[in-house]
């Protein structure tokens, strides 16, 4: 009986440390919040308004355009001003105080701003001649369990943030959870049709939402927020929340155990050639394919001595350590013994790499420049060192002068370091509008076009109209680079001006 007091007084003790918790947290904490204020805030904040669809739509067009130019700072941008976070705080708080209504409004106004920002980033993916697998779009297509921690702590401080009304620090939850920057990548994806994107980043925001909306919900029940529900259907939701973050916490720790496994396995890869072939040489360059059955390796090494069997001796030994079948290509460079040398033979190997692909997007240029001018390739004059490349259009069907122009724009717009140059034939120049002595508006830009036209074909132009007239567009006309221009005066009733190709010899 004497040994059983002690512990009966713990008892007593701990559960006296329990009640006067419990009953401090009702009073002091509990009892400072403003609940109905801070309820129907959330629900003014998630409801579906033309300021939230304009918003989403915002976002999700600078997100994109952010991630196909991989650019952080943009995509920053179209995290801060994202407003899914609100009507997605909203099904946390209307699944924590079990109101069903206001369930169903946040879910359609999430709904709809997610359609609207895939669809959006869809359009400008499909359209855009960038469409090129970015470091910032791969970054989002392989969730993992590091990425469901980030949300659950994003959401606690979001939640804390709103329920105590300190909502300046939503600027930062915003950032951390990166809503919109998934759902762009997901609209991409659609665009490409690359189902490894797309699942990839969609897993990676249904993470993101249910894990904002679960730990809202837990976090108003912590702090209070009264439920119309019973204790049953209380206890009930509790588990099915748990039962969610299972089942989405599997599969991202599946994830991120594989990622570590690649990064370990990379490790090894470099290990054992280093081993190979000894202190004194360079790996170059080690691509790695995890995804290829068996796994490809293909690594450019810079070793004083050629081995010739370095291919099948390393590949066993790597299916060895990896435990998986290995396929392994070695290009070797002979290089001097010393370490110099080596690392001479490495930055010759680079400016080799450079080179090719320097000539590979040089042919791509070409291509796509006897594409647009409708002749062969053999027909494109490509200047690598001057990075100039010029070809003569063929007579496209329908096709006016200024559709030439603006082939030209669009695609050195996509080649910003190359001077393309797209000759048309001789279709007839725009005539140019005068009011006051003064070309119009519109006459600026027949006259940009006469010019830019005069550069490319080499072909003298006559002017004729009123002498004042004719005489002001070609002093316009030499300062916009245009050459050989003539002018034949003559009266003009409306006071414009025309231009027509001269002879040529």
């Amino acid at each position: 009986m004497a040994s059983q007091e002690p512990v009966e007084r713990n008892d007593l003790a701990f559960a006296r440390a329990v009640f006067g918790f419990r009953q401090w947290w009702r009073e002091s904490v509990i009892g400072s919040v403003d609940q109905q204020a801070v309820i129907d805030k959330r629900r003014v904040e998630g409801e579906m308004s033309a300021r939230y669809l304009f918003m989403t739509a915002m976002s999700g067009g600078i997100a994109i355009l952010g991630l196909l130019l991989s650019s952080p700072a943009v995509v920053i941008g179209a995290m801060l001003l994202s407003p899914l976070m609100d009507p997605i705080m909203g099904l946390g708080f209307a699944l924590a105080i079990g109101d069903y209504q206001w369930l169903r409004k946040s879910a359609r106004s999430l709904a709809w701003g997610t359609l609207m920002a895939v669809g959006l980033c869809a359009t400008v993916v499909f359209l855009s001649p960038l469409q090129e697998l970015t470091s910032e779009i791969a970054s989002r297509t392989r969730p993992n369990l590091f990425d469901l921690l980030v949300a659950l702590f994003s959401a606690l401080a979001g939640a804390y943030a709103m329920i105590r009304g300190r909502e300046g620090t939503i600027v930062g939850v915003a950032i951390a959870t990166a809503l919109m920057p998934p759902l762009a990548v997901v609209g991409y994806g659609l665009a490409t049709w690359n189902w490894t994107v797309f699942s990839g980043a969609l897993l990676l925001y249904i993470t993101n939402l249910m894990t904002i909306a679960l730990t809202a919900a837990l976090m108003a029940r912590l702090y209070g927020f009264r439920t119309a529900l019973s204790d049953r259907q209380t206890q009930l939701q509790n588990i099915v929340i748990v039962v969610v973050f299972v089942a989405l916490a599997v599969p991202l720790a599946y994830s991120l155990r594989q990622i570590a496994w690649e990064a370990n396995a990379a490790r090894q890869v470099r290990g054992e050639l280093l081993d190979q072939f000894g202190d004194r040489s360079r790996l170059s360059d080690v691509q790695i394919n995890w995804d290829a059955d068996p796994i490809t390796i293909d690594a450019t090494v810079m070793t004083p001595a050629l081995q010739p069997d370095a291919e099948a001796d390393g590949a066993r030994a790597l299916a060895r350590q990896l435990r998986r079948p290995v396929n392994l290509v070695i290009t070797q460079y002979q290089v001097g013994t010393s370490s110099s040398a080596a690392e001479q033979a490495q930055l010759s190997a680079a400016r080799v790499q450079a080179e090719a692909a320097a000539a590979e997007r040089a042919d791509d240029l070409a291509k796509r420049l006897a594409l647009v001018a409708g002749v062969s390739m053999e027909d494109v004059i490509v200047d690598r060192q001057r990075r100039r490349a010029l070809v003569k259009s063929t007579e496209l069907e329908g096709a006016t002068l200024s559709a030439y122009a603006e082939l030209e724009r669009r695609i050195s717009a996509t080649e910003p370091e190359w001077k393309v140059e797209l000759v048309p034939p001789t279709r007839a120049l725009p005539s140019v509008s005068f009011e006051e002595g003064e070309p119009t508006e519109a006459g600026l830009a027949a006259l940009e076009l006469i010019a830019w036209a005069s550069q490319r074909v080499g072909a003298p132009i006559n002017l004729s109209g009123s002498p004042e007239n004719a005489e002001r567009a070609r002093q316009l006309l030499v300062e916009l680079g245009a050459k050989n221009i003539e002018v034949d005066s003559s009266d003009s009733a409306n006071g414009g001006v025309t231009a027509r190709w001269g002879r040529i010899g």
